[in-house]
Order: C-alpha cells, then structure tokens, then sequence
C-alpha cells in the first residue's frame, strides 16, 4: 500500500516543493543583494581610460568590467570622483551608472540590477533541481526500504512453508 501512494506523492512534492525552493532561494539572494539594501545609480562620466584587461581581448568579452575613474554630481550639486567596476570597452569620457550606497559612498564593485537578476535566476534554477534531485533520491530509497522489507517477509514466510513443500529446489 505505501509503494501505491510513494509515486504520486512524490511526484506532487517535485511538481510544488522543488519549484517552491527554486522562487525562495531566488528570492533570498535578491533580499540580500546590495540593490536591495538602499543603494542607487548614478550618471558618471570616465574621467580615464580604463586599464586593459591582461590576456583578454575586452572586446569579445561580454559583460566584462574594469576599474576606473569616475566624476558624478549629487544631489547636492556636489561634484564627486572615484574608482568603480565600468564596461571594459569604455572610453573617457563616456557615461555609465554608478551606484551609490544609501549614504552616497561609491560601491567599487557594485552587482547592478542585470547581475542581481541574473544570479537570483540561476540560484533558483540550482535550487529546483537540486530539490528534484533529492526528493528522487529520497523516494528510490523508500522504494528500496520497500523492497527489503518485501525480501525478509518472503524469506521468514518461506522458512515457515517451506519444508512442508519438500524443501527448497534442486
């Protein structure tokens, strides 16, 4: 009877739980991200080509950042410079968003809301497959519990029976 319930309920605990992990663990590297924690973006100017990135030819490199110098006004009116993550390709002169923490400090090596997003999706992806894989695991080592339980019921029932059939085949 409890091997006639194990696959559907173990197929309702894929269908809801692992998905249900995948949303949490998303949502949680997204509470604890710095975008989430008061920081903003500001417009910036590079004041300075950035260095080159070492045996990498930053133009076929997608997404690939390095320091450099930047200039932004606050609120205030306030200029202000300092060193943060920029696109690789970038020239002086051109623009870029930097972030600010709650207290207007430039965060040197900020996760945007594009990298925040992105690593909360794969995070949750890892999460939903690795509930799925241990809800399998869990439910072929029930069936495999099962199984020796069946076993050692059929050998203690054969002890009894048995000799009366003559004995065990030649």
């Amino acid at each position: 009877m409890a091997e006639f319930w194990l696959a559907p309920i173990a197929a309702v605990l894929i269908a809801v739980g692992a998905p249900a992990a995948g949303v949490a663990a998303a949502h949680a590297v997204q509470a604890h991200a710095p975008s989430a924690r008061g920081t903003h973006g500001v417009q910036a100017v590079l004041t300075e080509d950035p260095p080159p990135r070492i045996g990498v030819d930053a133009a076929t490199v997608a997404g690939a950042r390095v320091r450099a110098t930047v200039r932004w006004t606050a609120a205030d009116g306030s200029v202000h410079h300092g060193r943060t993550a920029v696109p690789a390709g970038a020239r002086a002169g051109a623009r870029t968003t930097a972030r600010l923490d709650g207290s207007g400090r430039l965060l040197a090596d900020p996760a945007g809301p594009e990298r925040v997003k992105a690593e909360s999706v794969a995070v949750g992806v890892v999460a939903a497959s690795s509930g799925t894989l241990l809800l399998l695991g869990a439910a072929r080592g029930t069936r495999l519990l099962l199984d020796r339980r069946r076993d050692a019921q059929w050998e203690r029932a054969w002890e009894r029976v048995g000799p009366k059939w003559g004995g065990p085949p030649d």
